[in-house]
């Protein structure tokens, strides 16, 4: 199941899947319109002659005429879609490519002008006159006319949609949609009131003293997805534990380990088998399990428009925005437990990812290269002052004060302005003050 749920997910994400289901639409639709035309092309041709009456010549030029310039917008699409891949890999970074191939609007541009081509040639071929008796597909010309007519809209509208795809903001904001998406799904859940902090795993039975059989990777790359569930079944049927070794979105080399069985004897091959099937492991992250992976797209576009070659400060703030629109969406979410129970008996050790692991890798990096910046520093207090104040749960709150601390820090040692050390000195202060207010706040409640 989880193999063919990574093919299904793999297929309908792939270039070529849409437009072969666009092509394979326009020749159902070509052959049908032949069959209309062959029962009642003259009652069309009577009520409609200026529309229908085209001749077998006629017809074949128009057909033929529409079939090849498709074929050059086909190329001249093919083209455009090349040169914003090498301007988003070399303005931003190389892991937005798949963003780009994954894109529904492009897919199907690319599928409805290979249509179009497609359905020419299937009208065409009817098309006879002379010895060979006469037969004009009247109706599935003049819908060929139709499509053609709207390929010339689409053309326009996917210009727009090139022109518009690879503005910094549309870019940032589509990851940053998908890293939500990615978070609702993967925690649903609200943090409650005075709820047990989720990162810190408090009272957890000791698990060092266990015997741990060790399960390798059957192949290298990236682990994708994990089956959860088929991991707890595993266990509650073998009567085990399982410990992962490695989590969604960590790189794994053949023969290394993989996960941990607590086991007297070496498992056998069915259970090894059983467990290496419940991990999807490919050459690349992809966002359906791993909303880190998101938070690396914008981080990476954050460095490179730091980096003194492009020296961008407007976008580096434009990815902390929508970092803090990722985080303060985490925020209030409950994170599963790294522990997993099943009638009160501890069935898996996972490893997961906590809203520590999540804020490190969406500012740590950003902070060490934004030195003497004064303002990414204060774009990004104001960001922990924003998650902040939508999270209750006091390891949270700790987490974010570490991060402003560490600012505070940079600031101290890299901003040689005394103006601006002013200014960060005051908007330090505002934050502080707001995160002690609202600390109290949550005490008292």
């Amino acid at each position: 199941m989880n193999n063919l749920r990574q093919f299904w997910n793999n297929l309908r994400t792939s270039f070529w899947f849409m437009p072969s289901l666009i092509v394979a639409a326009s020749i159902v639709l070509a052959v049908a319109l032949i069959e209309v035309d062959s029962t009642g092309s003259e009652q069309w041709l009577a009520r409609w002659p200026r529309l229908f009456g085209v001749g077998a010549e006629g017809a074949r030029g128009i057909l033929s005429t529409i079939a090849g310039s498709m074929m050059t917008v086909v190329g001249i699409t093919f083209s455009m879609t090349l040169m914003t891949l090498m301007l988003a890999s070399s303005q931003y970074t190389s892991r937005i490519l798949r963003n780009f191939i994954r894109d529904r609007v492009t897919q199907i541009v690319l599928g409805v002008f290979a249509g179009i081509f497609s359905y020419c040639l299937v009208v065409l071929r009817t098309i006879r006159s002379g010895n060979e008796g006469e037969f004009i597909p009247s109706l599935a010309v003049f819908f060929g006319i139709l499509l053609s007519m709207g390929g010339i809209g689409v053309l326009i509208f996917f210009i727009h949609h090139i022109a518009s795809s690879i503005q910094a903001s549309s870019i940032i904001a589509s990851v940053a949609d998908e890293t939500i998406v990615t978070v609702d799904r993967l925690f649903p859940g609200q943090l409650g009131q005075g709820s047990v902090e989720d990162d810190e795993d408090q009272a957890l039975p000791p698990s060092s003293g266990l015997n741990w059989q060790v399960v390798p990777a059957r192949e290298y790359g990236y682990i994708q997805r994990v089956d959860n569930a088929a991991l707890l079944r595993l266990a509650r049927e073998h009567k085990t534990i399982v410990r992962m070794e490695c989590g969604v979105g960590d790189f794994v080399v053949h023969d290394t380990k993989l996960a941990s069985l607590a086991l007297e004897d070496p498992p056998e091959k069915e259970i090894i088998a059983a467990l290496q099937a419940a991990y999807s492991i490919s050459r690349h992250r992809t966002l359906e399990q791993d909303c880190a992976f998101g938070i690396r797209q914008i981080v990476d576009m954050a460095l490179r428009a730091l980096s003194p070659s492009v020296n961008d400060t407007t976008t580096a703030v434009m990815c902390i925005d929508y970092l803090t629109a990722i985080l303060a969406r985490l925020a209030s979410r409950t994170i599963p437990s790294s522990h997993r129970y099943e009638e009160g008996e501890l069935r898996v050790i996972a490893i997961g990812q906590t809203f520590d692991s999540l804020a490190a890798a969406s500012f740590d990096q950003i902070r060490g290269s934004a030195t003497g910046n004064v303002g990414i520093m204060l774009r990004m207090l104001g960001a922990l002052q924003t998650i902040s104040s939508l999270t209750a749960s006091p390891g949270r709150r700790r987490v974010l004060r570490n991060q402003v601390q560490w600012i505070a820090e940079l600031a101290e040692r890299t901003l040689e302005s005394p103006h601006d050390l002013v200014r960060f000195e005051r908007r330090l202060e505002s934050v502080r003050e707001a995160l002690n207010i609202e600390e109290e706040r949550c005490t008292s409640a």
